[in-house]
């Protein structure tokens, strides 16, 4: 394969998945193509936002978009209708328009609000997604979920909002904690589990993490995506751990990462089965 991979996903409205190492450096030229001209707003967190905002802010800048950013404080105990609120009266006081666009600049949190904040402001506006951490490249940044948690769990309110494209820089793993390559790491597993001999045959050799394989846990989700995008049949085989994984998060505060929390899921439900 060659160094930058791309994946169409084909829902409604179709948009591409784009792997490689370096991308946040040229991401302005590359989403050229797909949004024309129009003003971006980036939303990153507090602490994405001090490693890459400023680079990929200046590549949108370099390819003709009128750029603005808001960051929020970084943690799932963020992911919540205030943060939410804020990033709305952001897209308001920047002036935003139908035809302009948010970008997710970090992980999961930061995809769930920003994409849910596009999905909302003007009845819906173009969402870019520009995954930082293994988990959001591989599952969170496809697919359209987003959403907050409310006091009764987690991801109780959202909307399905497909993005315009994601770009994934592949670079950015290697800034990660092994905590949080971690978490990514267990929604790798889920993919091979339910969907892929071959990955999981090379999880269980204790391969690195390759661009190749981000591509085949992004295949896996595409496939799914495109048979039940609003996650009423086939679709929910994504969900395997997750609802034990979401209460494990809830339970702890969220201070179980959601790819841990989702291990343990998995473990509880296989073992549950063995019982039936």
């Amino acid at each position: 394969m060659s160094s930058v991979q791309t994946i169409e996903v084909h829902t409604a409205p179709a948009y591409e998945v784009t792997i490689g190492a370096g991308l946040r450096r040229d991401c302005g030229a590359r989403l050229k193509a797909v949004l024309g001209g129009c003003r971006i707003a980036v939303a990153a967190d507090s602490n994405v936002a001090p490693l890459y905002l400023e680079t990929v802010c200046a590549s949108l800048r370099d390819a003709g978009f009128a750029v603005c950013s808001y960051v929020f404080p970084a943690g799932e105990a963020h992911k919540n209708f205030t943060t939410l609120s804020a990033i709305l009266e952001f897209l308001a006081e920047s002036q935003l328009t139908r035809t302009d666009c948010v970008a997710a600049l970090g992980g999961g949190v930061t995809g769930d609000l920003a994409g849910f904040a596009a999905g909302c402001y003007l009845r819906g506006v173009r969402v870019i997604q520009i995954p930082t951490t293994l988990l959001a490249m591989i599952d969170s940044s496809v697919g359209g979920k987003t959403g907050v948690d409310l006091t009764a769990g987690k991801n109780l309110a959202g909307v399905f909002w497909q993005p315009a494209a994601v770009v994934a820089d592949t670079a950015l793993l290697s800034t990660l904690e092994p905590s949080v390559l971690a978490d990514g790491m267990a929604e790798a597993v889920k993919y091979g589990m339910i969907a892929d001999d071959a990955l999981f045959a090379s999880i269980e050799r204790g391969e690195p993490v390759t661009a190749d394989m981000i591509f085949a846990c992004v295949d896996c989700k595409r496939r799914l995506v495109e048979a039940d995008e609003r996650d009423t049949g086939a679709r929910q085989l994504l969900n395997f751990g997750h609802s034990f994984g979401h209460a494990i998060e809830k339970a702890s505060g969220y201070a179980v990462g959601h790819g841990a929390a989702v291990a343990a899921g998995m473990v509880v439900a296989c073992r549950l089965s063995e019982t039936i």
